[in-house]
């Protein structure tokens, strides 16, 4: 054995590194087959990634499409309230006494006149 000498002016080179071996042709192989199933599991990855994204365009499409009828709906139900409303006032107007004054008149029906009226007691005991 050989002593270390802290003093020395010179520092000992490295041990020299041992040659590589040629690694054999079949540790190759197993990498060609390798790639191969890397690039099927990226191809099964992205179409896993792509029938997700159909899903969601099909889900937004079908949203859009509800809004539209949510909103054709909503404008129906304002016409409707608009007519309601118009009938409802044509209605009061048909019910108004001025009105069945009028109507009265034309199928020959007068107010009977403040002489011709009489009334009757029928609180009598």
């Amino acid at each position: 054995m050989a002593s270390l000498d802290w003093f020395a002016a010179e520092v000992a080179a490295p041990a020299p590194a041992r040659p590589r071996r040629a690694r054999p042709a079949a540790a190759v192989a197993p990498r060609r087959r390798a790639q191969p199933r890397r690039l099927r599991g990226g191809i099964l990855w992205i179409s896993l990634f792509a029938l997700l994204l159909t899903g969601v365009v099909a889900v937004n499409v079908a949203v859009l499409r509800a809004h539209i009828d949510v909103s054709r709906l909503d404008k129906q139900q304002l016409e409707l309230q608009q007519q309601n409303s118009s009938l409802a006032a044509q209605l009061s107007s048909a019910g108004a006494s001025q009105r069945i004054e009028q109507m009265a008149y034309r199928f020959g029906l007068r107010p009977a006149p403040g002489t011709d009226t009489s009334y009757l007691d029928l609180n009598t005991r």
